[in-house]
């Protein structure tokens, strides 16, 4: 490489992450997600649930969603990667072999 093309094009350091999973006040990865959507199900439902009924029953939907989403989420989060599903049975992997 020429000595010009060296000075017009500088390097410089890129940073590629830490290796680490996403983590949002101590949830971590997918499970983001996971709050985000209990967080907005349950506003929604609070919303829905005022208008139709009254007060009380938006704050008891409100309340159980946000119980029931935090509650799950910290139960699969626990677990890590012991809850994905590993489908069983058996598998036959066919290809044509070149002799």
């Amino acid at each position: 490489m020429s000595k010009d093309r060296k000075e017009s094009f500088p390097d410089y350091p890129i940073f590629k992450g830490l290796q680490r999973p996403l983590e949002f006040m101590g949830i971590q990865g997918r499970y983001i997600y996971w709050a985000a959507g209990t967080i907005g199900a349950a506003i929604a439902g609070f919303i829905i649930g005022y208008c139709i009924v009254g007060f009380i029953l938006g704050l008891i939907f409100l309340a159980t969603a946000l119980v029931i989403g935090i509650g799950l989420i910290l139960l699969k989060q626990r677990k890590g990667l012991h809850t994905k599903q590993n489908k069983k049975g058996i598998y036959i992997y066919a290809y044509s072999k070149k002799i």
